[in-house]
């Protein structure tokens, strides 16, 4: 019976062992190049061809071309040869420039750089300098804006707020509470045409304003379950009325820690009567500048998206039941936010935001 040509025994040393078993083990390794290392860490083990082929699942010509490519330039023998096709045009001196001009210079008369300018300012076209901007992550069209609380307690509220997110009290309730006010009942002065094939739900830019109103919501951390109501004025009286509505709902034995902003309603003195006379209600209020803090902002937003963005409404009262109806509708399978920024984590970015810009006291 014939065998084939006996296969020499593969030697490695140390150190090619130790790379080797690197490239197994390693999360990050390319699969090509761990099943190569798997195929000659195996023939070295004194397993010819065929035994390495069925232990890896492979053939045995792929063992036989990898063993071979080994054989003749270790290592380097694994790594692919190069690709044939178009020589590189772009140097790295080029990339560089294009980067540079990105992140230390602005384009003339223009806030930011688009991808026409830049490909006029370097020389290069334009799809080069968006496959540029892709690999490294650049985005100068793009803008994002921030708020710097001055509040003297930040840390206190920030820890204080975010503590009862990630360790809510026992047998407590946590209800963030706030107002979504002036929200305007627009109507589209022509009839939606509908989605289709192809065309995306159209409506005129122009509208016609129906009055305004108030969202009140308190929502309830744990459960995300929200008690919500509307109002026509946003004043503290109707404030005083969503915390009895709130008072109403909540059971009496319960404790309950009301986050809630600065905004002057929330601190009047009949508001702060009405609080003192129930020791059950624990206030905790947002820094300055810091609404971003409480997480009814994120019902506001998802009510925005949902109702009132793209919504046509003829009446403020149908603008408010849409609102309301939506809400009861989430209740009935509520699904609350997660908050996942620790206290440490938030400061930590604040402390670095104030080391990069002026005037910060810091």
């Amino acid at each position: 019976m014939r065998t084939g040509r006996p296969k020499q025994t593969l030697e490695l040393s140390a150190e090619e062992w130790a790379k080797l078993k690197l490239l197994v083990r390693r999360p990050k390794s390319a699969q090509a190049a761990a099943l190569r290392a798997r195929i000659v860490l195996g023939c070295a083990q004194g397993m010819n061809n065929a035994e390495v082929a069925s232990t890896l699942h492979i053939t045995a010509a792929t063992v036989c071309k990898w063993r071979q490519r080994f054989v003749e330039n270790r290592i380097a023998g694994l790594l692919d040869e190069p690709r044939p096709g178009a020589p590189r045009k772009i140097s790295d001196e080029q990339v560089e420039q294009v980067v540079t001009q990105t992140l230390e210079a602005m384009p003339e008369q223009s806030t930011h750089w688009s991808t026409r300018l830049m490909a006029e300012k370097t020389g290069l076209s334009q799809s080069a300098i968006v496959r540029i901007w892709h690999a490294f992550g650049l985005q100068p069209h793009r803008v994002e804006g921030f708020k710097l609380s001055k509040d003297p307690q930040f840390v206190e509220k920030v820890r204080d707020i975010v503590g009862l997110y990630m360790n809510p009290p026992d047998r407590a309730i946590v209800l963030c509470i706030d107002e979504k006010s002036q929200v305007q009942a627009l109507n589209r002065t022509q009839p939606i045409l509908p989605l289709g094939p192809g065309v995306p739900e159209r409506q005129s830019h122009d509208y016609e304003r129906h009055g305004v109103t108030s969202l009140f919501a308190a929502l309830n951390v744990a459960t995300g379950e929200t008690i919500s109501d509307c109002h026509r004025r946003h004043r503290h009286q109707e404030f005083l009325k969503f915390l009895k509505q709130i008072d109403t709902a909540v059971a009496a034995d319960q404790e309950v820690h009301l986050v809630m902003d600065n905004y002057g309603t929330h601190k009047v003195v009949q508001v702060r009567r009405w609080l003192a006379r129930r020791p059950r209600y624990h206030v905790h209020l947002t820094p300055t500048s810091g609404s971003w803090l409480n997480l009814v902002e994120r019902l506001f937003a998802e009510v925005t998206e949902r109702c009132v963005k793209r919504g046509s409404h003829t009446a403020v009262k149908d603008l408010e039941q849409a609102m309301l109806d939506y809400l009861a509708h989430r209740n009935k399978n509520p699904n609350p936010f997660a908050w996942t920024a620790d206290a440490d984590l938030i400061l930590g970015k604040v402390e670095r935001l104030c080391a990069r810009i002026s005037n910060s006291g810091h």
